[in-house]
This record gives C-alpha cells, structure tokens and sequence, in this order.
C-alpha cells in the first residue's frame, strides 16, 4: 500500500521548540485554536481545550492535546476545519499520530542541535524558491497561503527545521546508508516492478481484541481467495483501501521504495500468480495477489544512478527506524492513554 499522506504526515513539517521541560500548553479563550478544539470535542470530548492533557512524555518534554490543535491550527489554518467531518475513532487516531509525530520531532531537532547542526540562509532561501515555484511563482505561494490564514514566517520555520533534521540525519545515518558496488549489481538483477490487486483490512486505532476479530476475519477472506473466488471481486467487496478498492484492489507497475515494507517485501518476494499470507503493515492486515513482475530492461549504466537512490532510500528507510528508536529509548518517550 502506498505510503499515502495522513494528517500525521502533515502535521511532520511543523515547527517544534526546544527540549526543554516546559508547562503544559494552555490554550487562551478566543483563540482559534481554542474555537477548533471547542468544536472538535462535541466528537472527542478529551479535546476540550479547557482541560489540557498530555498525549506524550519524555524526560526533557511533553506534548498535550493543546500542543497538537495549535500545531494543527498553525500548519492548517481554515483548512483545519476539516476535522470537524470525523467521527470519534478517526479523530482519536489522527490526534494520538500527531502527537507523535510532535514529539519524533521533537527528539530529532534536540539531537540535531547537540550535534551544532545548522541551515544557512542560502539553503533554506533554496528550499523557499522550490516551494515558489511549485506554487506558480512566490506571489500565488503567498496568496495560497493568505487565503489559509498560514503564516509564512510559520512555514518559513517549518522549512529550516525539517531541513536541519534532514541534515542531521544524513549525517548521522552516512555509515549504514553507504551503497557498495555489489549491491548496485545485485539490484539490477532483482524485478523491476511489480503489479499486485491486494485487500486491506484496517486496524488504525483498534484495540487488540479489535484486531484479532479483524484477523479472524482476514484469514476468512484468505480461504475464499486461495479456493479460486475472483480476488478483484473480493477486493471491491471488502478492501478497505479507498486508493485501490474500487480498481478490484490493483497497483501496477510499482518499483522498490514505493510501498511500506512488508507490503513490498511480499510483492517481490510471493510467486507471480499465488497469493501471499497475511502481512500487517502500519495500516493494517493485507491479502496479496502477485499479478506480474518486470525485470529492468535498460543498460546498468544508465540505470546505476537510479539503482543506487533506490538502494539508498530503503537503508535510510531501515537505519532511521532503529535510530529513532534508539533516541526514544534514551530520552524516556511514552505515548500515555487518554
């Protein structure tokens, strides 16, 4: 499944402090994002903004319900508004995603600090001009972002901080990231894409007996596909996936990189045409069906540079994961029940 943007994804270019202890964030009366969290809890009444709690703890900071709505507020402005259309669970969830992504951050910008790195002007005035142009030109960014009530002062900060971790990590990662020759060589042999039709089963926010009916019935499904019934019929019926449920649970033609790990793991790993077992991924509880794979076709020269980016991507993917573990561990992190 591809790894499609969320509002925790979002809410990952937002501007964080420093790590220090601080008092729980206070939301001040009259603010909107006092207003967006009066609204948001007649759904989720834990938000109400007047009993501020903490979603997140460290041994240097925590983040509260107050932290994430005025995150959301300043990184979505009116658009934040669209919250409103969610129903308990689905805001439960994108909540409880952003206060961790919050304190991620948080971790990542201390650390990047303790190692004295730095954006000079020049870079983040490149970044700025790439976001300009991605808008048209820095008139339509700057209108697009009035017409939110974004600041760009706040998007600005949000830029230096994503470019200092990005920095940060480069360099801390450079040893586990190196690309050998062997492995390029290696990867120019391996399928090139895959087309699998899939179904997902959503466990985001279930709790464990949740999920293990959600299994129980996963493997259900699994029996039906494996004695011959049209996987695509089974996929429209069932899939949970909105990016593929309606095409009979289809992706073609993906390269390595493009999907959560696991999911692509099984793409390339099951025999065309058999289905795989279940595989959890962060969203859920997946059926596979390979469908077909590609070799590459094109000279390894011309393919090296390529090779070598997806290569990279994939050992930053893993190296991150157990760097960031690493400094959860270390700086005492829990997400605390609500």
């Amino acid at each position: 499944m591809k790894q499609a943007l969320t509002l925790s994804v979002i809410l990952a270019i937002l501007v964080i402090g420093c790590t220090r202890k601080v008092e729980k964030t206070q939301l001040k009366e009259g603010t909107p994002a006092y207003e967006l969290g009066k609204e948001l809890s007649k759904v989720l009444p834990a938000l109400d903004p007047v009993t501020t709690k903490v979603l997140v703890s460290a041994k240097a900071f925590e983040i509260t319900t107050g932290d994430v709505l005025q995150a959301i507020q300043d990184n979505m402005g009116s658009r934040a508004a669209q919250l409103k259309q969610m129903n308990a669970a689905q805001l439960k969830q994108a909540i409880e995603q952003s206060a961790a992504q919050l304190g991620e951050r948080k971790l990542l910008l201390g650390a990047a600090s303790a190692s004295q790195t730095q954006v000079s002007p020049e870079e983040l005035d490149k970044a700025m001009q790439e976001q300009y142009k991605r808008a048209g030109d820095e008139k339509k960014f700057l209108d697009a972002l009035a017409s939110t009530g974004v600041s760009v002062d706040y998007v600005r900060n949000s830029i230096r901080d994503s470019l200092t971790i990005e920095k940060y990590l480069g360099s801390a990662l450079a040893a586990q990231t190196a690309v050998a020759e062997d492995e390029i060589r290696r990867a120019y042999g391996q399928d090139k894409t895959a087309t699998v039709r899939h179904i997902l089963l959503l466990t985001q926010g279930k709790n464990d007996r949740e999920k293990v009916e959600i299994h129980r019935k996963m493997e259900e499904i699994l029996a039906r596909a494996r004695k011959g019934e049209d996987f695509a019929v089974l996929a429209k019926q069932y899939s949970e996936d909105p990016g593929s449920k309606d095409n009979g649970g289809l992706y073609e033609n993906f390269g390595r990189g493009r999907m959560v790990k696991p999911f692509e793991d099984a793409a390339f790993s099951v025999p065309v045409g058999q289905i795989s077992d279940i595989v959890e991924t962060q969203y859920g509880y997946h059926i596979i069906f390979v469908v077909a794979r590609k070799p590459e076709t094109r000279p390894m020269d011309e393919v090296r540079a390529e090779l070598e980016a997806q290569i990279k991507q994939t050992k930053q993917r893993d190296a991150y994961g157990a760097f960031l573990a690493k400094l959860k561990e270390e700086a005492g992190f829990r997400t605390l029940p609500w």
